[in-house]
């Protein structure tokens, strides 16, 4: 089981790759607000939830998939861990 660090910085690389290419590292914290200013839209999330679940071998339920568990990388570590 991984911990809370490392899924931290798992999903961090993952956002900057796929959703915020070419942004500094440095920007984006583990408390910024990813769907509340639109870094993540309905399609990015779909997809964020989907390689979370092949990353860490989870299954994350439809009604889990929002904004009090998905807006930061902090809140998405704290789903993470507590599926493993």
């Amino acid at each position: 089981m991984q911990d809370v660090t490392d899924i931290e910085r798992i999903v961090k690389s993952y956002i900057l790759t796929e959703f915020l290419p070419g942004e500094s590292p440095e920007a984006l914290t583990p408390t910024t607000p990813l769907i509340s200013i639109g870094v993540l839209d309905s399609l990015a999330t779909l997809k964020l939830v989907s390689f979370l679940e092949q990353e860490f071998s989870i299954g994350i339920d439809a009604h889990e998939a929002d904004t009090d568990n998905l807006d930061s990388i902090e809140r998405i570590a704290r789903l993470v861990r507590s599926k493993q």
